[in-house]
């Protein structure tokens, strides 16, 4: 069950991307800059308060993909944007980066799924920010997107078999230079 901190925390989050994007129409670093503040802050306090960092970074997530939907922004950039934000904010690093990003994935395909958005330029807008960032944190890229796009994947399938091909179609391709590897079940469906 969620602290109820957690769910005020995504309020603050929507409007703070509702305003940086109508700001700035930069999308990717209002974005960026936003959940990398809020994530920094709701770890730390979920942290210390011995609560779950993963349910900090879902709210945050939650309230990043509401702002961006409701400025009518690109879901994709947003997306991005919410992926760099999140691992920037945590700082994690190996492992636990892939487990936050398989996470962070998962989060932002069933959040876009609810507010009816394009699924599959969300899924890729996950798969440029995880490149982005998986440079940044000297992850392998190939790695990196490959745990992002199993997370993707896992919720695509629980949205249904129309929300599972459409993100799948995204994924099997080159993205900024990376070629996405699904595993099996996801690799493909007949």
């Amino acid at each position: 069950m969620l602290d109820e901190n957690l769910v005020k925390e995504a309020r603050p989050v929507k409007a703070g991307i509702v305003n940086a994007i109508k700001g700035s129409g930069d999308i990717f670093s209002a974005v960026v800059e936003t959940v990398t503040g809020a994530v920094a802050s709701t770890v730390t306090g979920a942290r210390n308060a011995g609560g779950s960092a993963i349910d900090a970074v879902s709210e945050v997530t939650r309230g990043a993909i509401a702002g961006a939907f409701e400025a009518g922004a690109d879901l994709g950039h947003a997306a991005k944007g919410i992926t760099v934000g999140i691992l920037r904010g945590t700082k994690d690093t190996g492992e636990e980066a892939l487990k936050t990003l398989s996470r962070t994935a998962r989060t932002v395909i069933h959040l876009t799924g609810k507010v009816g958005g394009d699924l599959g330029s969300a899924a890729r807008g996950v798969i440029q920010g995880t490149i982005h960032a998986a440079k940044d944190l000297g992850l392998d890229a190939v790695k990196a997107a490959s745990s992002a796009a199993e997370g993707a994947m896992d919720a695509a399938e629980e949205l249904g078999p129309v929300a599972a091909e459409n993100v799948r179609n995204a994924l099997t391709r080159t993205i900024d230079g990376v070629k996405v590897v699904l595993k099996e079940p996801f690799a493909k469906k007949s």
